[in-house]
């Protein structure tokens, strides 16, 4: 038994918001095709019939949808998809997530949501002020109320969701901030997302082109070329947030409130049971097929770059696509580690991180500090004894 992730951009990198820190359309500014528009029905249909090619009985498949802002593609797009999903009669357990700005999301969205059991990841972030800084409407309006609008008709509907909020340099300094927005809004599930500086490619390529679309991914977000807002993540910031953050968790758990918080679920699973919930957290990467919506794939949505291109999913099967050289080039490429690694004690477990990861939660300015050996250092024996001491005390 087997399990397949997907991640499909049936709108592409179009979007009806402008975040000042959108990481992907940074991206897609600099590839020869910046926006492939709305998936058609003929390539979803050649994406799917591909797929299952690589499917058998028992297994498990998840699809996630992303953009760009993925409810451009319309309702009936996602009626489509899941019809035809259905029609193959097969014994496999089928997953279905959606990330989502909530700018669109209605009734009839919700509805739809609830009968096909979604997983909703909505971006909010954690205060007005944070959020309308740098979550934009077209019209360079604040997104604020509009969002927890559509959170508050997922909590009537009761569908199932996590909220994902960018964690800028200047919303790292406020933590009991950021907690209190947990709070006020009874949030149970929340991933914290590094705001990411540039990548290279986008950085050598495209200084001149503005950062106008966009909505934060479920891994990450970057700024643009030249925004010197103070967004980007700095590994000294990233410890202190969770280090105290830790203090408020604690502080529930024993009373026997569980808020999943990603990153401390992801260090728990890892360290105490040797499991990597998330991509690259043992220096690993995974392969993520990310699926645009002409069909071309990418290894990870960090990359979607066109000199990674691994194929395309009209022409190939999944299993043909991660045989290519350029998907094993990519998953085995080996980067030198940063000297500051030799001596540390999580070095075997870390191996480095997340490449894409490095300069904002692990390695700072001059290799002076890690903000993952800090956090570490001073907070993992605590995270796994209230973890444990928790656990103990109900199953007694």
């Amino acid at each position: 038994m087997k399990h397949l992730n997907l991640l499909i951009k049936p709108a592409s990198s179009l979007c009806n918001m402008r975040c000042r820190y959108c990481f992907y359309s940074g991206i897609s500014a600099v590839r020869e095709t910046a926006s492939y528009g709305i998936m058609s029905g003929e390539i979803t249909d050649k994406i799917i019939n591909n797929v299952f090619k690589d499917i058998n009985d028992k297994d498990e498949i998840t699809f996630a949808f992303q953009g760009g802002e993925p409810a451009l593609a319309g309702l009936s797009w996602y009626r489509h998809f899941v019809e035809n999903v259905a029609s193959r009669k097969r014994d496999i357990t089928v997953h279905y997530a959606f990330q989502t700005n909530g700018l669109l999301i209605d009734e009839s969205w919700c509805d739809f949501f609830r009968a096909h059991n979604f997983l909703i990841g909505l971006s909010i972030d954690a205060s007005p002020r944070f959020h309308d800084r740098n979550r934009i409407s077209t019209a360079g309006e604040g997104t604020w109320q509009a969002c927890l609008r559509s959170k508050h008709l997922l909590d009537k509907y009761q569908v199932e969701y996590n909220i994902l909020c960018v964690l800028t340099n200047d919303l790292a300094k406020e933590p009991d901030k950021a907690w209190r927005f947990i709070q006020n809004e009874r949030i149970r599930y929340i991933q914290f997302i590094p705001c990411l500086d540039p990548p290279e490619e986008q950085a050598n390529a495209g200084r001149e082109v503005s950062n106008h679309r966009g909505v934060a991914n479920q891994r990450g977000a970057a700024l643009g070329p030249g925004d010197d807002s103070g967004n980007i993540l700095r590994p000294v910031q990233f410890a202190k947030f969770y280090s105290r953050l830790l203090y408020w968790w604690t502080r529930e758990m024993e009373k026997g409130n569980y808020i999943s918080i990603k990153f401390f679920d992801d260090v728990v699973h890892y360290f105490c049971r040797g499991i990597p919930t998330a991509c690259g957290i043992n220096g690993q990467c995974h392969n993520q097929y990310v699926v645009e919506a002409d069909g071309s794939v990418y290894p990870c949505d960090f990359y979607a770059f066109d000199r990674y291109k691994t194929g395309n999913l009209t022409e190939s099967t999944l299993r043909e696509i991660f045989d290519a050289e350029q998907t094993q080039n990519f998953l085995n490429e080996k980067l030198e580690l940063p000297k500051i690694c030799e001596k540390c004690d999580f070095n075997t477990a870390c191996r480095g991180g997340c490449k894409r990861m490095r300069n904002v939660m692990y390695i700072g300015a001059n290799e002076v500090v890690c903000g993952y050996r800090s956090f570490l250092e001073k907070c993992l024996g605590p995270l796994e004894n209230t973890v444990q001491r928790v656990f103990q005390e109900g199953t007694q």
